[in-house]
């Protein structure tokens, strides 16, 4: 289901699952600022623009998970 960016954005920090691209996203509402985990590695250091493309397709089809399902991460499929 879709995640809307709306209210939830502007008051809460989340988190996404896209299984497809084997990727994770965080958004921190404090900072404004979208953060990328790949399967099997670490969070990337550089942020990524909001209007990133896989960032906004991961939205659409992913799903959202807790702080905790983000921390542990996945390994890739292989």
């Amino acid at each position: 289901m879709p995640i809307n960016k709306g209210k939830k954005f502007a008051e809460n920090d989340v988190y996404v699952d896209y299984p497809f691209e084997e990727v994770m996203f965080r958004w921190s509402h404090v900072l404004e600022k979208v953060y990328r985990k790949f399967y099997g590695k670490e969070e990337e250091k550089e942020t990524i623009l909001y209007d990133n493309p896989l960032f906004n397709e991961a939205l659409r089809f992913g799903d959202e998970i807790t702080y905790n399902e983000y921390i542990i991460g996945k390994l890739p499929d292989e």
